[in-house]
């Protein structure tokens, strides 16, 4: 662990010792042998010397960066390999975009040159451009691509190419009520189950019934899309109310195995018939589901009030809004399969704000439908669970 202060014997040998550098020799923590040229003269044995002394002193620390001289590129790729595409898919596409986006307007060239001022400078260019409708680009996108970025940088820092991960100024976001279903709407969106055209080929299987499936597992379990696509009648086992999301399939990277409640159940039990691998199979593509779900929405007369139209999240923020008042955090947190509790906690901080309004409405009215069904109050549910 010690550094040394040289001339190269040929240059004093050609220049004299005069002109020739001064350099600073060592060996990095990976055994690679690594050299800087401090200068001539006696400033350069002085400054040699000064450098000397500090290297030396970080590779005793444990301080030492080694890749200080790595250009961003080769750290971009490397990152991209190792951390973004172990990701899931959506994640990824927004890491990659995100950091693909600091890349186009802060241009970084070495990694190690990375300061606040190039994330500030970054943040004020990005916020004045335009979006496609013709807007100014939102905090909240600046914020969301500013959270990868700084991933990336700590990544970076553990990696030996940043000696210290730089401060980060996120925008401040007006607080709004996250997009959900309310009941009133997802019972008219169930009845407009009848007018799906969509999936079309799936053997003893009605297009809505499939819907009606899909939608009550979405609202009464809180699953993503792409979690109840996923799913296989081998994780599914309807005697004991039981369902199993795997890893692979939700953003908590962990096996679920979740309590259905008995409404589950029974319209599952109506999709037994189709007698393929998957419970809810879909052929198309992912863009015709999107396109299908709007149409029950026109054929149903619903929107929310903040947007053109619901998404399937909207569903699963239905469950935990509806749900979260009477349910203690770590119940929500396992069934909604969240990550961190801190997201968990946004949906309970909201639901004791929105109890008043709500009421006891977990399961909407769709006995002009159905018949009578049970009432999945939150007290059903957690006797389910």
């Amino acid at each position: 662990m010690k550094a040394w202060v040289y001339q190269d014997t040929k240059q004093v040998k050609s220049r004299g010792a005069d002109k020739a550098s001064w350099y600073v020799g060592w060996i990095d923590p990976d055994g690679k042998r690594r050299c800087k040229s401090c200068g001539t003269g006696a400033r350069g044995k002085s400054a040699a010397e000064k450098l000397a002394r500090k290297t030396e002193g970080e590779l005793l620390a444990g301080t030492y960066q080694s890749k200080s001289r790595e250009a961003w590129a080769d750290f971009r790729k490397r990152y991209d390999a190792t951390v973004i595409d172990t990701m899931g898919l959506h994640s990824a596409q927004t890491a990659k975009q995100s950091l693909d986006t600091f890349e186009r307007i802060a241009k970084p060239g070495k990694v190690a040159t990375i300061r606040a001022e190039k994330i500030d400078e970054f943040v004020a260019k990005r916020l004045a451009e335009k979006t496609k409708r013709g807007g100014t680009v939102s905090n909240a996108t600046v914020n969301r691509e500013l959270r990868y970025v700084r991933a990336a940088l700590r990544t970076a820092h553990d990696w030996g190419y940043l000696a210290k991960v730089p401060r980060f100024k996120f925008k401040k976001v007006a607080e709004k009520l996250p997009t959900f279903v309310p009941p009133e709407h997802f019972a008219k969106l169930y009845r407009s189950c009848d007018s799906a055209a969509l999936p079309g080929d799936v053997p003893n299987v009605t297009a809505a019934d499939w819907w009606r499936g899909l939608l009550m597992m979405a609202y009464l379990t809180g699953w993503r899309i792409s979690q109840l696509l996923a799913l296989r009648w081998a994780d599914v086992d309807l005697e004991a109310g039981t369902a199993l999301s795997h890893a692979d399939d939700n953003k908590g990277k962990r096996d679920a195995l979740v309590p259905l409640h008995a409404v589950v159940v029974e319209h599952l039990r109506r999709l037994e018939g189709s007698f393929g691998a998957h419970v809810f199979p879909w052929s198309l593509h992912r863009r015709a589901l999107y396109d299908q779900f709007q149409s029950l929405q026109d054929a149903a007369g619903v929107k929310p009030d903040s947007k053109p139209r619901y998404g399937f999240h909207d569903l699963r923020r239905a469950f935990a809004t509806l749900n979260a008042a009477d349910m203690d955090l770590f119940t929500l947190q396992k069934l909604m399969q969240h990550k961190s509790l801190e997201t968990t906690r946004i949906y309970v901080n909201m639901a004791n704000r929105l109890k008043p309004a709500v009421a006891a409405l977990y399961v909407p009215d769709v006995s002009g439908v159905e018949g009578n069904m049970r009432d999945a109050n939150s007290s059903a549910l957690c006797e389910a669970s």
